[in-house]
């Protein structure tokens, strides 16, 4: 056993030196540092380092540093090390208290704002629903003032078809009165040429020739009248006195039907006015045209020779 420790004994020597050093410089640079934490607190009674005298032999330095571990000094400098860890840790609780805090604080913003923001957006979507009705109602009288628009459109047309049709029988009166106007301008003409007279609203003219009753009212009807329609007592005494007392034709005939009598504006003799002499009419199919007389209505026939009485009544307008 001896030969072999004496055998590798000088072969790991000089590893062994060399592991002892850096393991001493190590704990020197260690120290101090520790020497110098110790020194801002305790003043420079220890400022004087313990190895300042370093052997570079492994095993006396070993038992060097063995001591030192165990006086008094190395035991005031584990205690500032336990100060300086415990301020550290107070420091490290004190950032965690002051992060917890401000935490808490951005918290209580966030919820602040969050609270804010919920009111405003509540208070943005009853605007919006304000918006929207208000925008319903707009498009709905929208919508009602198209149909008025279009309802008006309609009024308008018609109006306008009315306006046309107004103008048309305003242009068709104005034609009528213009005509109107030209017959009696031919009238008055006729006047001047014939001796007639004018009774209420007609014009009567008494022949002085005498002709059939075809004939005599042939002559009335070029000249834009016909044989007098007499259709009251009052107008027959105005016929008696300017036939001067003689019997002329009138406009009343049985000639389309025996029996029916009719003037010449179509209109059937019914038992209204009438002024038939006694005992007539009585000339059943041979006497169909009608003289007057002062004492009455007589029937002749047609072709017999009598004076006439023309009438042209003027339009009222």
């Amino acid at each position: 056993m001896c030969s072999c420790s004496m055998t590798y004994f000088p072969t790991y020597w000089p590893h062994l030196l060399k592991f002892s050093v850096s393991k001493s410089r190590r704990l020197q640079k260690h120290t101090e540092s520790i020497y110098y934490l110790s020194d801002r607190g305790h003043g420079n009674k220890m400022s004087q380092p313990v190895y300042g005298n370093i052997n570079t032999d492994g095993t006396r330095d070993m038992d060097r540093r063995n001591k030192r571990i165990q006086t008094p000094q190395h035991t005031g400098r584990g205690c500032v090390n336990i100060r300086v860890s415990r301020a550290a840790v107070v420091c490290l609780a004190l950032l965690c208290v002051l992060l917890l805090t401000a935490v808490i604080v951005l918290c209580v913003h966030i919820y602040t704002n969050n609270t804010n923001y919920t009111q405003e957006r509540d208070e943005l979507l009853t605007k919006i629903n304000n918006l929207t009705e208000e925008g319903d109602q707009l498009l709905t009288m929208i919508t009602n003032l198209g149909e008025e628009r279009e309802q008006l459109l309609n009024k308008n047309i018609n109006l306008t078809n009315e306006k046309h049709g107004l103008l048309t029988k305003n242009n068709n009166l104005v034609k009528e009165i213009d005509k109107s106007n030209q017959e009696k301008s031919e009238m008055f003409k006729s006047l001047r040429e014939m001796d007639g007279q004018i009774y209420q609203s007609s014009f009567y003219f008494v022949s002085s020739e005498w002709k059939s009753w075809t004939e005599s009212r042939r002559f009335c009807t070029e000249r834009g009248a016909d044989l007098t329609i007499i259709n009251s007592k009052t107008e027959q005494e105005f016929i008696k006195t300017i036939s001067g007392g003689d019997g002329v034709w009138i406009g009343l005939t049985d000639i389309d039907m025996e029996g029916r009598w009719k003037w010449v504006d179509g209109i059937t003799l019914t038992s209204g006015f009438s002024f038939w002499g006694i005992g007539e009419p009585n000339g059943q199919k041979e006497e169909n045209c009608i003289t007057s007389y002062p004492t009455g209505w007589y029937d002749y026939p047609c072709s017999s020779a009598f004076k006439w009485i023309c009438e042209k009544k003027f339009k009222n307008e």
